[in-house]
């Protein structure tokens, strides 16, 4: 019995190995042209994903590649830096990812707010969407978010002057229908993945009718390799690369170990060790970086479809990367026949699903923080960059949780004849000082006064010495001085 319900797992592991690799080949050449780099860069880093990262322990189930999460980042990297410099962004976020493996870091991650990771994936959705519109239409995009939406006005004026322009919408529109439609079929998901299928649709209606648009740039997959040299490792003593390679590692780290909390969820096999997949996601990273391909993260589309296709090991993500090295070493010129705008419509359906607007509606409902930060940090991402709405949306986190944990309770026990007592409950910090002030300076001026702080489970600088002047001040009043009963050591 034990040798037969062997060959059942590897059986059910090869059949979900074939269903990732068929999810992640249009996804992986897609998020490649999206971030500006040839797209043989992006199958690069699905087969390292596979073999490297998927050969390591961690996550047995989750499987890594090029996210579209990392595109605007990617995009943006390249720009500014240039294509040789993207190995050594990778390098060295792979070499941090490593690092905070080896420091046990990979369970502290849990620790971001939700609702910063919420919003950073719903401001890189919008501004993929931004920017793959006008890549739908065979146009150039700006290359800030800002830019992109103030273009759209130009941009719809353009391709309704253009019969080139509306034939590349009519496909990548037909690639992103597809795309919502196909899970409703019934079978049709599991007869071909969705990706796969609008990809197919679309290029097949290009070829056979021989359609004027842009189609995917290709190279080999040797030529495409750019090990980095010299140069670009100079620039790592600049304050721009070394924010971009900080943002690299904490949005890869933090979107892999989220992405495996919800992988877990799906199955009931062994669960997570953080700290093992931080390493594995940075081992992958390091690999990438120094074939100069794009950065890695583990990717939830194609992990549910590796549990949902049955996998009970890591083979499956092992043989994905082993089919996707395959592909690109035997069948390479099968991605010249792909249109731009097919791709563009994959993105688009990508990005508008990293927008979590259901949870948002939930989570204004119910944590209206929390949804005020999530919106935030989408908005700041969008008018200013990756990095910087991060990190202002890490700061909305941490004010909220700060304003929301200095609560301050005043009772007041007023007995006839007697000195009126005002107990401060709580935590009594500089955010709540401006309404604790006001209770207290709305109190009698010609009663005697004490001042309960036993209760107080903390008492910061700035509340003390306020205390201490609305007592001076009540003093100065004539009557008998406020006795303090302090709050202890």
């Amino acid at each position: 019995m034990r040798p037969l319900h062997q060959a059942g797992r590897l059986r059910a592991d090869f059949t979900a190995s074939l269903v990732v690799f068929l999810v992640a080949l249009p996804l992986c050449v897609g998020v490649a042209v999206a971030s500006g780099v040839p797209a043989e860069l992006g199958l690069i880093t699905g087969i390292v994903g596979g073999l490297v990262t998927g050969s390591l322990p961690g996550s047995s189930l989750q499987v890594s590649g090029p996210a579209a999460g990392l595109t605007v980042l990617v995009y943006e990297a390249v720009h500014e830096f240039g294509l040789p410099a993207l190995g050594v962004l990778v390098l060295a976020a792979g070499v941090l990812q490593l690092a905070m493996g080896a420091l046990r870091l990979g369970r502290w991650f849990r620790a971001i707010s939700v609702a910063v990771v919420q919003g950073m994936l719903a401001g890189i959705g919008l501004v993929l969407i931004a920017g793959q519109v006008y890549a739908l239409a065979d146009a150039k995009a700006p290359a800030s978010g800002s830019a992109k939406i103030a273009g759209m006005p130009g941009l719809v004026t353009a391709t309704a002057g253009s019969g080139t322009a509306l034939t590349a919408l009519a496909i990548g529109g037909g690639t992103v229908a597809v795309l919502v439609l196909w899970p409703r079929i019934p079978g049709a998901a599991r007869l071909l993945p969705g990706p796969l299928a609008a990809v197919a649709l679309a290029t097949g209606a290009a070829v056979l009718f021989g359609l004027p648009v842009a189609r995917v740039e290709v190279k080999g997959l040797l030529e495409a390799v750019q090990a980095p040299g010299g140069p670009p490792f100079a620039q790592l003593a600049s304050l721009p690369v070394i924010g971009t390679v900080l943002a690299f590692t904490l949005i890869a780290s933090a979107e892999s170990l989220f992405s495996a909390a919800a992988v877990d969820r799906l199955h009931d096999g062994p669960r997570t060790d953080y700290d093992k997949e931080l390493m594995a996601q940075g081992a992958g990273n390091a690999v990438c970086g120094a074939l100069g391909a794009l950065p890695m993260t583990a990717v939830i589309v194609r992990s549910a479809a590796n549990v949902q296709a049955g996998a009970h090991t890591k083979w499956s993500r092992v043989l994905h990367g082993m089919w996707l090295l395959l592909f690109a070493a035997l069948l390479p010129g099968a991605l010249g026949v792909i249109p731009v705008a097919t791709l563009a419509g994959v993105l688009v359906h990508a990005g508008w699903k990293l927008v979590p607007v259901k949870d948002l509606v939930t989570l204004w409902r119910e944590h209206r923080g929390e949804a005020v930060v999530l919106v935030v940090t989408a908005v700041a991402i969008v008018a200013a960059n990756m990095f910087e709405g991060v990190l202002i949306g890490l700061l909305m986190a941490v004010i909220k949780t700060a304003w929301e944990t200095s609560h301050t309770h005043v009772e007041i026990d007023d007995k006839d004849g007697g000195p009126i007592v005002v107990h401060i409950l709580g935590n009594a910090t500089f955010l709540r000082l401006p309404k604790l002030l006001d209770q207290l300076e709305s109190l009698p001026r010609d009663r005697a006064m004490e001042l309960d702080l036993r209760r107080l489970r903390h008492l910061d600088q700035a509340c003390g010495m306020a205390l201490v002047g609305w007592a001076e001040r009540h003093n100065a009043e004539g009557v008998t001085p406020v006795r303090v009963q302090r709050m202890p050591a």
